[in-house]
């Protein structure tokens, strides 16, 4: 089996395909339903969590490190739902949590700007001025979000293995193109495959269990061995934030054994 994600910007009919993949091939279809997850296991505000991964960065993020701290609870969820495997992700941030694993085929879902505007002038009975402006705003905010927590552009044709314009290629017709090609081996799940995507997940759990301690931390793991890294600003705490930090890993399901690297200087962000 598989798994596919879709990005796709607004009003450009990615979610339409979305749903029309995982009808025809029997998959689950996974979005918002991951916010709502989130929100209750972390007690955090559906809309904040919205905001974390749609609105561009603010000065007070990056001193507070919040946007990074929603975004781990977000990929904590997305990948344990990715790891049953059979799932149609669209959304603005599921391929940047799988980048890696061979069984993902990663979509972006395009549509021209005018056809775009036409859209959101017909849904929300707004004018073309204001359609235009809403769009460019939401493009600019993701756009300054991928940049600020990746350093890439989600625009860029090389994260993925298929861009598809909706233009002359129909909804249908992409729904077509996306399921042929997952049929091709280079996407079917291997055990390799899957324990590495397992791999990633429970590096998630722990750094989202870690984060709001310790913005600054860094967590790898491999076959249920954690390593994490941080920083602090004296060596004279090393040894204390070790032993939380091992503490509060070892009570995350999954964690057979835990690597706690601890360096002494300036921390994250300071």
């Amino acid at each position: 089996m598989s798994i596919v994600t879709i990005s796709r910007g607004s009003y450009s009919w990615g979610k339409e395909v979305a749903e029309k993949v995982a009808r025809k091939l029997g998959y689950d279809c996974l979005a918002r339903d991951v916010l709502i997850e989130a929100s209750k296991e972390f007690d955090i505000p559906e809309v904040k969590l919205l905001h974390a991964i749609e609105d561009g960065p603010s000065f007070f993020d990056r001193f507070s490190h919040r946007k990074e701290q929603y975004v781990s609870y977000i990929q904590a969820g997305i990948l344990r739902h990715l790891c049953k495997d059979r799932v149609v992700y669209h959304g603005l941030a599921g391929h940047f949590f799988v980048k890696g694993i061979p069984h993902v085929l990663k979509v972006r879902i395009i549509a021209d700007l005018e056809d775009r505007v036409k859209l959101v002038m017909e849904r929300d009975r707004v004018s073309g001025k204001e359609a235009l402006r809403f769009l460019k705003k939401i493009d600019e905010q993701r756009a300054g979000w991928s940049q600020q927590l990746y350093g890439i552009d989600t625009r860029d044709p090389s994260l993925y293995d298929m861009v598809l314009h909706i233009r002359k290629i129909t909804v249908d017709d992409a729904v077509d193109i996306v399921a042929r090609t997952l049929a091709l081996p280079h996407f079917r799940t291997t055990p390799e495959s899957q324990r590495a995507i397992e791999d990633l997940a429970l590096a998630a759990e722990v750094k989202s269990s870690l984060i709001q301690m310790k913005p600054d931390i860094e967590v790898t793991a491999r076959d249920g061995v954690v390593q994490v890294k941080t920083r602090v600003e004296a060596s004279a705490e090393s040894e204390t934030v070790r032993r939380q930090v091992e503490s509060l890993v070892r009570r995350v399901p999954g964690v057979k054994d835990v690597k706690v690297e601890v360096l002494a200087g300036v921390p994250y962000g300071a």
